[in-house]
């Protein structure tokens, strides 16, 4: 008997685009993502992962604001990639805390990426810093030697890519398991003016997963993006 739909891997609608004439710091996502969400309100629940009322929309961002190399880029999935061709073709220029940058050439590039379960071993980086802990186990990770660490962070990484296949409507069939060994080193960055420990390096992992997606915390702000 063939496995239903919903146990088979699902290629998902992706779409990204690129401002290369304008060079910002790593540090400028979340002002990308305040400059569009506010420019484009009505569509917030997409752009912005909140509700018109202030409210979080507690799933996995469809719209996902990055600095790449220096680079503004925006990635959307699935609704939001067709939203982001709609909207950002308009965009004429953007705003980054009263400065204002006039856009003359975007990189738009849309196509469809595998999302699901790999009988086999896939190889990622981190090409920005992988926010993997929350205020709750970060003392329990702290408390722990290397070897504890390790297994903590690959527990949480497989974690952080189940949270993903659920949003997107990926579930594995019951003889599927994921299994993934990061290799990352401690980073201190900022987040919300709070200091907070973060991971850059990379990961091997079961999975297929879609290039500049971001995984785990604060992805929307440009966290996490792979490649």
């Amino acid at each position: 008997m063939r496995p239903s739909n919903l146990h088979r891997n699902k290629f998902i609608q992706l779409t990204q685009i690129q401002f290369p004439e304008i060079q910002l710091q790593t540090r400028d996502s979340h002002k990308l993502r305040g400059y569009f969400g506010s420019v484009f309100k009505e569509y917030s629940p997409l752009l912005h992962n909140h509700f018109n009322d202030g409210t979080l929309r507690y799933q996995y961002p469809l719209v996902q604001y990055k600095v790449l190399n220096g680079v503004p880029t925006l990635v959307a999935i699935e609704e939001g990639a067709e939203l982001l061709v709609q909207l950002f073709l308009k965009i004429k220029q953007l705003e980054i805390e009263g400065q204002y940058y006039e856009i003359r050439s975007k990189n738009i590039e849309s196509k469809k990426m595998e999302l699901g379960y790999a009988d086999y071993l896939l190889e990622y980086n981190f090409h920005t810093l992988w926010m993997a802990l929350n205020q709750k186990n970060y003392g329990i990770y702290m408390q722990l030697n290397s070897a504890e660490k390790q297994n903590m962070l690959n527990k949480i990484l497989v974690g952080n890519v189940l949270s993903l296949f659920k949003n997107m409507g990926v579930h594995l069939v019951e003889h599927q398991r994921l299994m993934a060994s990061v290799k990352v080193k401690e980073k201190s960055t900022h987040f919300k003016n709070n200091h907070m420990l973060a991971f850059e390096g990379g990961f091997t992992i079961n999975a297929h997963l879609p290039k500049n997606l971001g995984i785990g915390k604060a992805v929307s702000r440009g966290f996490g993006t792979i490649h």
